[in-house]
């Protein structure tokens, strides 16, 4: 197994840390930051998320500068990008700290691009992340962070930041969902 492989595995390991510390109660204090007060075990949560979705960086960037590209990394690393989100939004509903629908909505297009994906791998074909689905990967980490640490450092300026970036990762979701079944709609016909 090469370098990138290891590091996309690495994150999904991360994701029941990352749970844990979210879900389980425990009292480790509060930490106040720029105004604002959250439980520790949010910012903790915040960090391992963020070390977490930085590795879809660093198993991309090993993988395109060593060659290192597989089957294997293509299917797993956006699987780990799915299952990162999903524990996160998971967390952050029961959290009460973003609303269900938004969950869903997200949850429902990547299942549904899940789906189309293994169809196409069953007809031998691997379809690559677009750039827009790449940009609502980036707003829904930049949302879900923002929503763990309670939107520091913008609450104090009254700034709902991390509503803001979430309504836009939902609109990109809804945007890319659409554009991906349409461009790969030859995937499914075909399959039928």
């Amino acid at each position: 197994m090469n370098l990138p492989n290891k590091i996309t595995i690495g994150r999904i390991f991360l994701i029941p840390l990352f749970m844990v510390v979210l879900l389980v109660p425990m009292d480790w204090g509060e930490v106040s930051i720029a105004g604002s007060t959250l439980p520790f075990t949010h910012l903790i949560g915040a960090v391992i998320f963020v070390v977490a979705a930085g590795t879809d960086w660093l198993d991309g960037y090993f993988a395109r500068k060593y060659e290192l590209v597989t089957n294997f990394g293509k299917f797993l690393d956006p699987l780990a990008d799915k299952l990162l989100v999903t524990a996160a939004l998971i967390s952050l509903v029961e959290l009460q700290m973003l609303p269900a629908w938004m969950a869903i909505v997200i949850l429902s297009r990547e299942f549904a691009v899940t789906g189309v994906r293994l169809v196409a791998a069953a007809e031998g074909e691997v379809i690559a992340a677009s750039s827009l689905g790449k940009w609502k990967t980036v707003f829904q980490m930049v949302a879900i962070t923002a929503l763990l640490i309670h939107n520091v450092p913008f609450a104090a300026a009254g700034i709902p930041f991390a509503m803001i970036t979430m309504w836009i990762a939902v609109i990109l979701t809804l945007i890319s969902g659409w554009d991906y079944l349409v461009k790969n709609k030859h995937v499914v016909l075909k399959s039928m």
